[in-house]
């Protein structure tokens, strides 16, 4: 089985997005407002957007929140972060979570290996 066939990555991604999209109707100016504190979280600094990804993706797994998963393990292949990075920024969450680290973290690293794959997948580089 594939990694892409566990659904950690964008079938969570897919089953949110028209609920975000009724909720933002409703509420514009909230999303307007997460969305601009996103942006500014994610902006280049001292640290690297690949970085922040990284570090969001194990909040998600600390928080066990799925669409965090999703959505910072999209973020963290987009950005460049490695399946190693990612292993060893999810096994961080281990020690500072315990048990609960490691029903996320595998879920975490499902995801952000269903990510990589279609990216290596649509990459043309050999």
């Amino acid at each position: 089985m594939s990694t892409s066939d566990h659904g950690h990555g964008k079938t969570v991604l897919r089953d949110l997005s028209p609920l975000h999209r009724d909720l933002r109707k409703a509420i514009p100016d909230v999303y307007q407002g997460f969305r601009e504190l996103h942006q500014a979280a994610f902006a280049e600094g001292v640290l690297d957007v690949r970085t922040k990804e990284l570090i969001a993706l194990a909040i998600g797994v600390v928080e066990q929140c799925d669409g965090c998963i999703a959505s910072h393990a999209q973020g963290a292949v987009r950005a460049g972060a490695t399946r190693q990075e990612a292993a060893e920024a999810i096994g961080v969450t281990f020690l500072m979570n315990g048990g609960p680290a490691t029903i996320y973290g595998p879920r975490a690293y499902n995801a952000f290996c269903e990510f990589a794959d279609a990216a290596e997948a649509t990459d043309p580089t050999p």
